[in-house]
């Protein structure tokens, strides 16, 4: 990633790809739906996207902790305008290290809550939990990745950075 212009293409590609995946629907009132659900591949290795994918978030991640806080704001509106992509950035293996765990927050950062406080809060928890299990000091890479992020009360459950500091 040279630029946030460049960003933007190679998001907008992906969201391309990824968009007829993230959209697709569910017959929930098939006694199956639950069965089919799991059965279903990840989005990212069904588009065969995934090593570009976390690649460009490992650039990303990298870029944002290094960048100032308008390039901040702007990664995470271009992540908010595609939304299928933030709907499956995910690494894909789960973090057991402190760099691991804070790649996680910093995408989780990045993502702003999404579209839904209350899977930003389930996720936040499980990374937490993660990073304790794993014997992580979790909470100075809170603070340190609450730094970084939007202080906007998106969906008045709180700002991406209040959950941060309220998860230490």
């Amino acid at each position: 990633m040279k630029n946030i212009s460049e960003l933007e293409r190679i998001v907008a590609k992906f969201d391309e790809q990824l968009k007829p995946v993230a959209t697709r629907s569910f017959d929930f009132n098939d006694p199956e739906w639950i069965t089919k659900l799991y059965k279903t591949p990840d989005p990212l290795d069904e588009t065969g996207t995934r090593s570009e994918m976390e690649t460009l978030l490992i650039e990303v991640t990298n870029h944002y902790a290094n960048c100032d806080s308008e390039t901040r704001r702007v990664i995470r509106s271009i992540f908010q305008k595609y939304d299928s992509v933030a709907w499956a950035a995910t690494f894909s293996k789960a973090p057991t290290t402190s760099e691991g765990i804070r790649r996680q927050l910093l995408l989780f950062s990045i993502l702003d809550q999404g579209k839904d406080t209350r899977d930003a809060i389930l996720w936040l928890q499980d990374i937490s939990t993660r990073a304790k299990s794993a014997g992580i000091q979790v909470k100075p890479i809170l603070e340190e990745v609450a730094g970084f992020s939007s202080e906007m009360n998106k969906y008045g459950m709180g700002s991406t950075k209040s959950l941060l500091l309220n998860a230490c």
